[in-house]
């Protein structure tokens, strides 16, 4: 028959779910401390022994053999040791008794708090031990906090806690959703083991097509590339080294159903699968799925590549604000630019389109002209002189309108005939300067007439219409104290000799007008003469 201390090492080992020695060493660790703490040890060191077969406990005193003793109640010479024990030797330890009383209510309770310590820090690195296994696969969790930052999962016997930047912005946790996540860290702490879950790491989605797809989880199909925006969009790349395998197909499984799965378990993130290649053109094309490709230019050196597409997939490959160019880019880690067919056109044209000679020169001549020199001859002839020809250096500054197609050092010598026509007299640009004024004057003449003349008019017009429709005083065919209406026919005939005297005195005035335009006519005449 068992004994009471048997059954309840037992029991403590069932309820925690941890080995049966586990337990039986904690119990005899803590009686050793409570032993060692009581009266009846007397001081010295207490050895205790829990037959796990039968219950039974053996409470032992010992000392230990050292070189010089330090504590008496605890410690032995060789030569004591030997007086017991004759072959003992430092480092021994000698049983010197046995304890058959039992510890006081203290000691019980201290024992106590020593096996529940012990059995805990023994879980905590049992549960350590179990997930530190499962570090980088996925595992079934139940929400059972969620606050505004730190979403807290069962585990089952451990919690896992998934941090901001490990949850997808567009998932709602709920407490009691469950969710598959990946074990990102398994870290032990003071308070014991800490575990980092993550639904944004883009193994998830590998680990998920490994359950999903058997020819992946058994090396058939291999996963080459990931590329993810979590909760929105991922690309795939896979290949297949077996001959009549569909890497793609695969993944997709019959009418769709294996990534559906995948699908549903990520909340609707949409997953392209496209397949590897070891050509990187065409691994690039593949990568900007479903957007049609024409052709692809690869640049090593800089790792980028110019993908050429037709005008109506160009909004295709780009993606919604460029996310199948991102995912693209981040998946065949090459830069990615996309230009349409018709853009691709324009610049070969403008590229092939030959250089006017003019521009060709000109850049020829700046590459290889060194900087201007002027000569003393040419400075000289800059010089205001009436007879003396003007002389300038052949060689013409670096940038200029004109270059010459050889520099020289020889100076070449003007025309005297053209050097006169080039130099003005004195008395010409006083009378262009007199011409100038003159034109001046008239022109504000003019204005200031005009102004005067705009009066006039419309005083005259409202005492024109004022006089037509007096009665009574007014000739054309009546009397002034007859006082009988005027008839229409009078009133007009009446306003048309008033305009046509209107009109005789502003015709003079516009005669003298005329006489002012003619002769600003002759001088502007005058002056292009004369230059």
């Amino acid at each position: 028959m068992k004994s009471d201390l048997l059954l309840a090492v037992t029991q403590l080992a069932a309820e925690r779910s941890l080995p049966a020695h586990v337990v039986v060493s904690a119990v005899q660790d803590a009686l050793t401390m409570a032993y060692e703490r009581d009266r009846v040890s007397g001081g010295q060191e207490v050895v205790v022994k829990l037959d796990a077969d039968t219950g039974d406990v053996m409470v032992q005193t010992v000392r230990n053999v050292v070189e010089k003793v330090e504590n008496p109640q605890s410690e032995w010479t060789v030569d004591e040791a030997r007086k017991v024990k004759p072959d003992a030797q430092i480092g021994d330890k000698i049983v010197t008794g046995t304890i058959e009383q039992n510890p006081g209510r203290i000691a019980a309770q201290t024992a106590k708090q020593l096996v529940m310590q012990r059995l805990r820090d023994a879980e905590r690195q049992l549960v350590f031990d179990e997930f530190a296994a499962k570090q980088g696969e996925v595992l079934t969790a139940t929400i059972q906090r969620a606050d505004s930052r730190f979403v807290t999962l069962d585990l089952g016997r451990a919690e896992a806690v998934m941090p901001p930047p490990e949850q997808v912005p567009t998932e709602r946790y709920r407490v009691g959703m469950r969710l598959k996540v990946y074990i990102v860290e398994v870290r032990k702490t003071a308070r014991g083991p800490e575990i980092v879950a993550s639904r944004t790491h883009s193994q998830l989605l590998s680990r998920l097509f490994e359950t999903e797809v058997p020819e992946i989880f058994n090396g058939i199909v291999e996963i080459r590339a990931i590329a993810r925006e979590p909760g929105t969009r991922s690309k795939v790349a896979v290949y297949s080294a077996q001959a009549g395998v569909d890497p793609v197909g695969a993944c997709v499984g019959l009418r769709g159903i294996r990534i559906q799965n995948v699908v549903n378990e990520l909340m609707g993130e949409k997953i392209d699968v496209i397949e590897w290649s070891e050509d990187l053109s065409a691994f690039i094309a593949n990568a900007l799925s479903p957007a049609q490709i024409d052709s692809v230019r690869l640049d090593e050196e800089t790792s980028s590549a110019t993908v050429i597409v037709p005008d109506r997939s160009l909004s295709l490959a780009i993606g919604r604000e460029g996310q199948n160019a991102r995912l693209a880019a981040k998946l065949t880690n090459w830069h990615i630019d996309i230009k349409s067919a018709s853009d691709a056109t324009a610049e070969k044209e403008a590229a092939a389109a030959p250089v006017p000679e003019e521009l060709a020169a000109s850049a020829e001549a700046v590459e290889s002209a060194a900087p201007a020199e002027v000569s003393e001859e040419a400075i000289a002839a800059e010089a205001p002189g009436p007879e003396a020809p003007a002389k300038v250096s052949e060689p013409i500054a670096a940038g200029s309108a004109q270059v010459a197609p050889a520099a020289s050092a020889e100076t070449v010598e003007a025309p005297a005939d053209e050097t006169a026509q080039k130099q003005m007299s004195a008395e010409e640009e006083l009378a262009l300067l007199a011409l100038e004024e003159e034109l001046r004057a008239l022109e504000e003449q003019e204005e200031t007439e005009e102004e005067e003349e705009e009066p006039e008019s419309e005083q005259a017009i409202s005492a024109a219409s004022d006089d037509i429709w007096q009665v009574g005083d007014s000739a054309a065919g009546g009397d002034s104290g007859s006082g009988r209406l005027r008839f229409a026919e009078d009133i007009m005939e009446e306003y048309r000799e008033s305009s046509a005297r209107r009109r005789g005195g502003r015709g003079r005035r516009g005669g003298d007008t005329m006489s002012r335009k003619a002769r600003r006519a002759a001088a502007r005449k005058s002056k292009q003469t004369t230059d």
